[in-house]
Order: structure tokens, then C-alpha cells, then sequence
């Protein structure tokens, strides 16, 4: 794998994102940089290349597309048929064979050695980012996921009370663009963090 993490953030910042996004399933693009790092983070401790690799609530595909071209064998779900049309149409644009299916997270199946995710933050229905660990957690061995950097201390509570740890973590300023009529600034940047759970 010859790729670099800035080759890497070009590519993911040129896919396709929701025209009409779903304000009730929090459907807010992933930045290409941060995305980008995550990936990286996630390559260098040997979490990508050969491994296989779930994306769950995958949007328009960025996890499962960068994962890919890193030389994952990744899977994308959705709950969103319409997310999962963009997906197929990033990945064709990316030239990255990737799976995609429409899929409730619940009725995953699937176990993978990694997962990797942003769900949703839960500020539209409180506590919508727990089936997300749950099902991550029974899946796979490594997840590296995105959170409102706020629920730290209760994301190391929560998966400590699983049998789990993080190992790492890393805040980001994250980008959430004028999306919905309920915004009322053209732009809000909020405090996220990456944690990786082993």
C-alpha cells in the first residue's frame, strides 16, 4: 500500500454526499481529514490492510471506501437505501470493490476484525450511538468510533462494563455544515472524539 494519508483525505473530500440528508438519522458527512486520520490511525496498528472491516451506519460510504483503498476487505450498512445508493456510486468513482448493503445495525451479522464508525451523536433520539457500540462490540476485536468528546468518561464507563478498554483516544474540531432548517448558524464546529476500543 503506497497510498499517503493526504493522497488518502483528497480522494475521501471528493465523495458525494447526501443532497437531502435525514435530520432524524443525523446523516452529517464525516470531514475527509478527520476521516482520513482515523483510517491512518487505524492502518498503522494493523486494523486494515488484509483484516476485514465493517462500517456500520456508513452514510455515504467514507469508512468503508477509505478502509478499501487501504486494502481492507470492508462492508458498508446502512439503514438508508438512499445512503447506500451514493455509497455504490462513491465507490465505482473511487475504483474500490467494497460491499454495501441496506441493514438496520441491529441486524448485523457479520463479524469482522475491525469496525469502524461515526453514528449518530444522539442529539435527535437520546442514546442513539448504543446499539452502534453494542453491535460493534459483539462483532469485532478493534473499533475505532466517533463521539461527542463530552461522553468520554461514559464511553470508558460503558465499555470497561463490557469486558472492553479503550486504549486510545483523539479529539477533533468537527465541521457540521448549515444541514437543517432547525440550524441556525452557516456553519458549528464541535468538540468530537475518536476512540479506539480493544
Amino acid at each position: 500500500m503506497s497510498m499517503k494519508k493526504r493522497d488518502l483525505e483528497i480522494k475521501l473530500q471528493s465523495l458525494d454526499v447526501f443532497d437531502e440528508p435525514d435530520p432524524s438519522l443525523e446523516q452529517y458527512p464525516t470531514p475527509s481529514v478527520i476521516a482520513s486520520d482515523i483510517l491512518f490511525t487505524a492502518y498503522v496498528e494493523n486494523d486494515i490492510s488484509g483484516r476485514t472491516v465493517n462500517d456500520l451506519g456508513c452514510g455515504t460510504g467514507i469508512f468503508a471506501i477509505g478502509a478499501g483503498l487501504l486494502g481492507g476487505d470492508a462492508i458498508g450498512y446502512d439503514v438508508s437505501a438512499e445512503a447506500i445508493r451514493i455509497a455504490k456510486t462513491n465507490a465505482e468513482k473511487s475504483g474500490v470493490s467494497i460491499g454495501l448493503e441496506v441493514c438496520d445495525v441491529s441486524d448485523v451479522t457479520r463479524r469482522a476484525d475491525t469496525t469502524m464508525m461515526n453514528p449518530p451523536f444522539g442529539s435527535q433520539k437520546r442514546n442513539a450511538d448504543r446499539p452502534f457500540l453494542d453491535k460493534a462490540m459483539e462483532l469485532s476485536d478493534s473499533v475505532y468510533s466517533i463521539h461527542m468528546e463530552t461522553t468520554l468518561p461514559f464511553l470508558q464507563r460503558y465499555v470497561r462494563e463490557r469486558g472492553r478498554e479503550i486504549c486510545y483516544y483523539k479529539t477533533y474540531k468537527y465541521q457540521i455544515p448549515h444541514t437543517f432548517s432547525f440550524h441556525s448558524k452557516s456553519e458549528h464546529i464541535v468538540d468530537v472524539v475518536m476512540v479506539v476500543i480493544k
